[in-house]
């Protein structure tokens, strides 16, 4: 099967400026007109190439870092030079900027860290006081931080995105990028300048603009169907990649982005696929007629893990991405299910019943050194190793099924949720956020949901239809 890829070919967002101090006032001035400005601002004189090389300059700093959860912040609409005509929206660019304001905006409140007040309840600043605020306008808000941006439409019909940080109190630039991208990219650049207010607020890594793979289910919970999808971070641009005639299980984005790893039946037969998002061209890793489960990726991108069935003995398998003779990992008596690596590559963490019950172990990337780590009662699946490498997320079974971490060593564990069926943990690209899918009690109907680290901030994901199995993609480059 062949389908039209999903994201336009990687590289097409491009870096306008960056956060380094050289050249930021000649810039700024070439990003925007002068302050106070009455008429329409003419080009800048630099070419695009000039401008990609230029560097704009970090000349502030947050008020309090120690306290920036409480942070109010202030997101209006994005400014324009002109009003214009643009395929990304056909009202012009100054209804795009005030899209693009509402992307950031639903970015950091939807985060749950934030206090953010967006474009619709605020005044719209001029293209000229984009570079040169209103400082008295925004404290009169209370507002702490202060969010600006712009969008022009260039000939090629290509968006040049402009996104500010100023500090209100001491009334200075805290930081600044931009981004030339394509029409249909433009939520990207939205998400870029969520990222870039999100991490240098908080010194966490950036996560907005990412994709979620999962799996959409329709149909009676006897019957259901179940398709590939896949959407951006925060449930917009939702595609289905798979057309249903074969059951689709548990994907996984590849290290680099390229691919999408999942498990498909066809005819009773379990296949692991890759699907290139590029091409839309999918390959065939391996086949065989015994039960199959819960393909993931190593962190080289070269290698795949998989469990099978053999006799009523499930193992953990190995296996070239392009194909291949599987290399067993472990020999058991049971059942050996899943396998996460650390982000090195050094070791797996996996869960088995050989002790008598379910529970997460791990061992090293060769198969030597398995030990157990779950030792808290109740039972523990579906583990998953952080990004960070410093936590593992796994489904806690004891008479619930709830969203859980504890460190490697299977110390400090803790629930992330506290309903009736939550499982399948899969990691937003810094680490900080987790993803899994709730059953509803009697209908048996799936979603997909986010909670932090700390347990306190929950919220679901929108979707066409019933889901299951996310897996969420690293940051787009």
């Amino acid at each position: 099967m062949k389908t039209k890829p999903f994201l336009a070919p990687l590289g097409t967002l491009v870096l306008l400026f960056a956060a380094t101090p050289a050249a930021a006032q000649q810039a700024a001035s070439a990003a925007a007109p002068p302050p106070g400005s009455s008429t329409t601002p003419t080009p800048p004189p630099m070419s695009q190439e000039a401008l990609i090389e230029q560097a704009m300059g970090l000349t502030g700093s947050v008020t309090d870092e120690s306290e920036w959860q409480d942070l109010g912040i202030a997101i209006p609409a994005f400014a324009t030079n002109r009003d214009q005509p643009t395929p990304a929206n056909t009202q012009g660019t100054a209804a795009l900027g005030q899209e693009l304001a509402r992307v950031v905006y639903a970015d950091l409140r939807n985060n749950g860290l934030f206090r953010p007040t967006g474009p619709d309840s605020l005044p719209q600043p001029s293209y000229a006081q984009i570079t040169a605020p209103e400082y008295a306008t925004w404290r009169g808000r209370s507002a702490e931080m202060l969010v600006h941006g712009y969008v022009r439409a260039g000939a090629d019909d290509r968006l040049t995105v402009g996104c500010y940080l100023y500090d209100v109190q001491l009334q200075r630039e805290v930081v600044r990028e931009g981004w030339v991208v394509a029409p249909g990219e433009w939520r990207r650049a939205a998400h870029k300048c969520a990222d870039l207010v999100y991490s240098r607020l908080s010194g966490e890594d950036p996560f907005f603009d990412s994709k979620i793979a999962y799996i959409a289910e329709t149909g009676p919970k006897d019957n259901r169907v179940k398709r590939l999808a896949i959407m951006d971070s925060d449930g917009a641009n939702h595609r289905f990649i798979t057309g249903g005639t074969s059951m689709a299980l548990t994907p996984r984005y590849s290290p680099d982005y390229s691919k999408i790893l999942y498990l498909s039946y066809l005819n009773g037969f379990p296949r692991i696929f890759t699907y290139d998002i590029a091409t839309g061209q999918q390959t065939l890793v391996t086949e065989n007629r015994n039960p199959t489960f819960a393909p993931r990726w190593a962190p080289d991108g070269q290698h795949i893990l998989f469990s099978m069935a053999t006799a009523g003995n499930t193992e953990i398998y190995r296996v070239r991405a392009t194909g291949g003779q599987p290399v067993r990992l472990t020999d058991s008596p049971g059942l050996d299910v899943g396998g996460s690596y650390s982000p090195d590559g050094s070791r797996i963490v996996f869960e088995s019943d050989r002790s008598g019950s379910q529970q997460c172990y791990i061992m090293d990337a060769d198969g030597s050194n398995q030990r157990r780590i779950s030792f808290f009662g109740g039972r523990c699946a579906t583990p998953e190793w952080s990004p960070r490498g410093d936590l593992i997320a796994f489904t806690h079974i004891a008479g619930d099924l709830r969203v859980a971490v504890m460190t490697p060593s299977g110390g400090g564990m803790r629930h992330l949720t506290r309903s009736w069926q939550d499982e399948a943990p899969t990691w937003a690209p810094n680490g900080r956020i987790v993803q899994f899918f709730r059953t509803q009690r009697g209908s048996g109907e799936a979603s997909l949901w986010q909670v932090d680290v700390t347990g306190r901030n929950e919220r679901r994901l929108p979707t066409p239809v019933g889901a299951s199995d996310p897996a969420w993609g690293p940051v787009l480059p």
